[in-house]
């Protein structure tokens, strides 16, 4: 994901495990104000909610995608990426798939 991220929108830097107050985003950038977290079967959403409005209230957005999400549909998972970056819709084609973890 992080190479996804560095090559698509290196503009963004995006950064892995990145220290935000009490709480370690999975992906953030500072220059785009856009933290992306990656959800797993231990996420709850009551928990994670308030996680989100902590964040927020740093002045960051927040996206989420889970774990099935970002292996199975790289493409739309760059889609929304790049629509919460540019706030427009994505180029119509988004780069392939690099495989499992990249």
């Amino acid at each position: 994901m992080l190479r996804l991220l560095r090559e698509s929108f290196p503009d963004a830097r995006f950064r892995f495990q990145v220290p935000l107050r009490m709480f370690t985003a999975d992906f953030a950038s500072h220059a785009e104000r856009l933290v992306i977290e990656i959800d797993g079967g231990q996420h709850r959403a009551e928990r994670d909610a308030g996680r989100t409005r902590l964040i927020e209230s740093e002045g960051y957005r927040v996206i989420r995608f889970w774990n099935n999400e970002v292996l199975g549909n790289p493409e739309g998972v760059w889609a929304k990426v790049a629509e919460a970056l540019h706030g427009r819709h994505p180029h119509p084609n988004p780069p392939p798939s690099r495989g499992r973890g990249q």
